[in-house]
């Protein structure tokens, strides 16, 4: 079973969800535990963008998992988008094994 979450309904070029500046940071709360396997990440290629550039493609990316809580963070991932690749790059996470029902490093 695949989920994909988007952050906005409207995905077309050029209504996207920018930050200022050079980095960001986004904060998504599910509405129930789930066991993430991979992080696919998406932009628009130069060839559909309005301005004919991608400047604004995320580029170094790092994925935390937080508790219950909100108390304690784990980071999942790191992975640099490539915009010289496809506009759709999926990456793994390193599966890691759990101890009594909880994610390593959780209370």
């Amino acid at each position: 079973i695949a989920l994909t979450f988007h952050l906005q309904p409207d995905v077309s070029p050029g209504n996207c969800w920018s930050f200022p500046g050079h980095q960001g940071q986004v904060v998504i709360r599910l509405p129930a535990r789930v066991h993430l396997t991979a992080i696919t990440v998406q932009h628009i290629s130069k060839e559909v963008s309005p301005s004919g550039t991608i400047t604004s493609a995320p580029r170094d990316i790092a994925v935390f998992g937080v508790d219950a809580d909100g108390a304690e963070e784990t980071l999942l991932v790191t992975f640099m988008y490539d915009v010289a690749k496809e506009p759709i790059q999926t990456f793994p996470l390193k599966v890691r094994p759990m101890h009594g029902g909880k994610m390593p490093g959780s209370k």
